[in-house]
């Protein structure tokens, strides 16, 4: 559901704003950190109460597919809470619908602190709408058996080079080279520096466009691409069981499926090793998502410095490597992305500790890949895959499914309102 369509819901329940109440009160919204981060937020109140003997900090956390109804419902009420975690599309929405907050006012002493990538993700029209928290981008593991078997021997260093070890692997040893995400074609498009839309128009039916998806199915038809939840909304569980299986000579994943396949598939990991995933020609890492805190609209104005003071302490340094060693996920402070746990690979270090270091050399390069300013964009989105999945699958030329879903987006875009 839409923010706007929530907004409906919830209009009619609307509630003048109370009176704001003592300034020392800090409510703070997290999503899904229950149970496995509750000592680790708990130390983080317990420490700034300590600190700020006159500031009470509550710490609330809701399931993700929650947060964002109770956010609206409490905005609407005119009783929002003073921080809320979200990631860059979600905040995306809010800043456009005028639901959050800029804090480029409370950010500035902090700014320098915080990996530029980071803080770009969350300008939306020139303002900073949020403080970065973490992030995360992929890294490639590879089997090295069925690597030294196709007669290969390192990582790939670009999307052309995955795709044609891809086909390699599957001409030599009969197993799928790589499984990419195509349900998020639309961001592979554009870390290749291929928009999507330009000027409200859909134009991903352009040669460069046509020319990516044909090397796709160029892969597909020799067995190259696992066909296994290809084009699902999230194909991660398929593609990592296959490569625990001993199935899929690459895959491309964050660096914490590095301990799953440690713990549910020993022989395997023993022979993996990690590569850095390429840049695109953009300059940006695959797999970014950042996640961050936003001050929602409704938080008073007196509120604001006390809020901004503990937003800054939740995402300093230590709290941010503290988080992001236990989480494993990347930290997005400057010091903390520099230290040694992240970047000093031990003399013999496993998978494991491997894809941390790659992942870490790719972090400067992460921004968070979407389409942003269109309402009901996944109807959208679904409407691309299909395209590509009868593309890559060899049901229609490719041209020409491309054709079809920019028809459909660009009579969909042409009733839209602009933002």
């Amino acid at each position: 559901m839409t923010i706007k369509r929530l907004l409906a819901v919830f209009a009619c329940a609307s509630l003048f704003a109370p009176q704001a109440g003592a300034v020392e009160k800090i409510e703070f919204w997290t999503f899904s950190m229950k149970p496995k981060f509750t000592p680790y937020f708990n130390a983080v109140v317990a420490r700034y109460e300590a600190q700020n003997p006159d500031v009470k900090i509550e710490w609330i956390d809701f399931p993700w597919d929650v947060i964002q109804t109770k956010l609206v419902t409490r905005i609407v009420a005119g009783t929002p809470p003073a921080l809320v975690s979200l990631n860059v599309p979600w905040a995306d929405e809010y800043a456009r619908d005028g639901l959050l907050t800029p804090v480029d006012g409370l950010i500035k002493e902090a700014r320098a602190s915080y990996i530029p990538s980071a803080l770009e993700d969350l300008r939306f029209k020139g303002r900073t709408y949020g403080f970065p928290m973490y992030s995360n981008v992929a890294v490639i593991a590879f089997n090295t058996a069925i690597f030294k078997q196709a007669g290969l021997s390192r990582g790939p260093a670009s999307l052309d080079e995955q795709l044609a070890f891809a086909r390699q692997i599957a001409q030599r040893t009969g197993k799928a080279g790589i499984a990419p995400a195509l349900s998020k074609i639309d961001g592979l498009f554009m870390q290749q520096g291929l928009a999507v839309i330009t000027d409200n128009r859909a134009v991903f039916n352009s040669p460069q466009h046509v020319a990516l998806v044909q090397k796709l199915a160029d892969t597909y038809r020799v067995g190259g691409l696992l066909k296994e939840s290809l084009f699902a909304e999230d194909n991660f569980p398929a593609v990592i069981d296959a490569y625990k299986g001993g199935r899929l000579g690459m895959l491309l994943a964050p660096p914490t499926a590095m301990q799953r396949i440690r713990s549910d598939a020993q022989d395997i990991y023993a022979i993996t090793d990690v590569a850095p995933a390429p840049l695109g020609p953009t300059g940006i890492a695959d797999g970014g998502w950042l996640v961050h805190f936003a001050i929602p609209k409704g938080v008073s104005m007196q509120l604001l410095p006390s809020v901004g003071k503990f937003a800054r302490y939740l995402t300093n340094d230590a709290n941010q490597l503290d988080f992001a060693r236990q989480a494993s996920v990347f930290p997005t402070t400057i010091r903390a992305a520099a230290d040694p746990f992240f970047l000093a690979t031990p003399k013999h270090a496993g998978a494991a500790e491997k894809a941390v270091a790659a992942g870490a050399l790719s972090m400067n390069h992460s921004r968070t890949l979407y389409v942003a300013g269109i309402d009901d964009y996944d109807e959208l989105r679904r409407s691309l895959v299909k395209a590509v999945e009868a593309g890559v699958t060899g049901k229609q030329d490719v041209k020409q499914a491309l054709d079809q879903a920019v028809a459909i987006w660009n009579r969909k875009l042409a009733t839209l309102p602009r933002h």
